[in-house]
């Protein structure tokens, strides 16, 4: 059996924690103290069998939701505990921000437990500031920390998300060039990939601020609250950047809309200006007996010079007219 446990941390409720290292988990829910147990999901066989070993009872429901391989952000409330499930931008190697990594926590009074499939830069946060002794103290600080140390990762993005847009923009004031439209489209998915995963975050944020839980002080409900602002902002942001997208989007299609109309008036006039041309020259191309001009040798020419008479009539009658 693999070690399903990333990290385990007994912390002195003073910024600073011990980290375990063995499988010994038997105590964690045995004592008072403030600890974490940080589970790597891509082991979920392991970690059931790790919890049977040591006498752990989860509830099943809690367990699934913390191995669940596809999740979206959501609070579950018992009593004074909670499973909170949250989203950080992706920014491992090779992989798109807009994919964002999921996050499980399972939270008592005084034991977290969290679950990741994929590396999360919010978590080696925490870790390092545990090193240098500026972690939680308690398990509000921890939720608060992490709240934040994902919102710092997700500002820049959408603020790039942003960028990206009024380039565009510019470019199509500049020239609603077709090429354009792969890159709206891009923008777009971003967007919309982005909001499917924070909508529901704002979600849990808000009920988070409106919680009644033990371990939430009033200055981390503060915190709480000013980050249930900011994620209210990033879905705004993110609905005027898929508005402003399509705004775009729509621009080119009637630029494009615009150049064929005009091609096809450009045609349409041509037709006219040929059609009596080429009926005259039908008439005059049958083979039967009678043709006028068939014996004056510069009949070809007086023709020639008729078509052009009438070639310029008509193109005089259509700038009359404002055709062209």
């Amino acid at each position: 059996m693999s070690n399903p446990i990333l990290s385990y941390y007994i912390f002195d409720n003073k910024g600073g924690g011990k980290i375990i290292l063995d499988n010994d988990i038997a105590s964690f829910f045995e004592d008072e103290a403030f600890s974490w147990i940080h589970l790597d999901a891509n082991n979920s066989e392991d970690i059931k069998d790790l919890f049977i070993k040591n006498s752990i009872t989860v509830d099943p429901i809690i367990l699934e939701a913390l191995l669940a391989e596809e999740t979206r952000p959501r609070i579950e409330i018992n009593g004074n505990t909670a499973l909170i499930i949250l989203r950080g931008v992706n920014l491992n190697e090779n992989e798109l921000p807009e994919d964002m990594v999921s996050i499980r926590l399972w939270i008592t009074e005084n034991k977290i437990i969290s679950a990741l499939y994929r590396k999360l830069k919010a978590i080696g946060d925490i870790e390092e500031n545990i090193k240098l002794n500026k972690g939680p103290k308690n398990v509000g600080d921890f939720v608060c920390m992490l709240i934040n140390a994902l919102f710092k990762r997700i500002e820049p993005s959408l603020i790039k998300l942003d960028d990206e847009t009024d380039l565009v923009e510019e470019k199509i004031l500049d020239n609603a060039d077709i090429k354009l439209r792969e890159a709206i489209i891009n923008i777009r998915k971003k967007a919309i990939k982005f909001r499917r995963y924070m909508a529901p975050q704002r979600e849990v944020i808000s009920q988070l601020c409106v919680s009644n839980f033990t371990w939430i002080s009033n200055l981390q409900l503060r915190h709480l609250q000013e980050s249930n602002n900011n994620m209210i902002k990033y879905v705004e942001d993110l609905d005027a950047i898929r508005e402003r997208s399509q705004i775009v989007k729509d621009e080119i299609a009637n630029f494009l809309s615009d150049k064929m109309n005009k091609n096809l008036y450009i045609l349409s006039v041509l037709t006219a200006i040929f059609l009596p041309l080429g009926f005259l020259t039908g008439l005059m191309g049958i083979n039967v007996a009678g043709m006028p001009g068939t014996e004056y040798p510069n009949a070809f020419w007086l023709f020639s010079l008729l078509l052009l008479i009438i070639t310029t009539i008509q193109v005089w009658i259509f700038k009359k007219l404002k055709w062209f």
